[in-house]
């Protein structure tokens, strides 16, 4: 699968709240009210990845989870990348309450 030019990976960003483009990859951070809904989250995250056998690169720090797909293979962004986030907005996205950590006093 070919990668798409950077103005078009934009264009199919718009629809999905969050992702963007950063370098060959897209990606989003979400931030969770605690450690074990960040936790959920990528355990859900994994089974949609494992069904679409296409596998993000999984930051986690605390409650905040970054996720980073490009199709590896092609050193960049693909329709198939796309098809992931959406996949997981869809899946994921909606179903879990996103909140800003606390400030530490």
């Amino acid at each position: 699968m070919a990668r798409l030019a950077a103005a078009e990976v934009d264009r199919r960003l718009e629809g999905l709240d969050g992702w963007k483009r950063k370098g060959k990859f897209i990606t989003k951070t979400f931030t969770f009210k605690t450690f074990m809904d960040g936790i959920a989250f990528v355990n859900e995250l994994a089974a949609i990845a494992e069904k679409q056998e296409h596998h993000p690169d999984i930051h986690l720090r605390w409650t905040t989870i970054r996720v980073e797909i490009q199709t590896h293979d092609e050193g960049g962004i693909t329709p198939y990348d796309i098809d992931l986030a959406t996949e997981i907005e869809k899946h994921v996205g909606g179903r879990h309450e996103l909140k800003p950590r606390p400030a530490k006093r």
